[in-house]
């Protein structure tokens, strides 16, 4: 196996996305903090990034979803 860059910010995406899970379930961060929005979101974007090189289509397709969702905790946490 070749651990490549791309592997490295996939790995990096997936952190980000349990970390945030993680703080929400601690009672660290809220569902609608920003910063948990933007951890999900940035975590979807490094996963679909790894994703281009080594594709999964069920994964992209849940990435993709992810990362909408969380564009739009983003928009709502902006506007509040």
């Amino acid at each position: 196996m070749n651990y490549t860059i791309y592997d490295f910010l996939g790995n990096i995406g997936v952190l980000l996305i349990i970390g945030a899970y993680f703080m929400l379930q601690i009672n660290r961060l809220k569902s609608t903090d920003l910063s948990y929005s933007f951890m999900n979101a940035a975590g979807a974007v490094l996963i679909i990034i790894s994703l281009l090189f080594e594709f999964n289509y069920s994964a992209f397709i849940v990435e993709v979803f992810w990362l909408i969702i969380s564009i739009y905790g983003i928009y709502k946490a902006v506007k509040k």
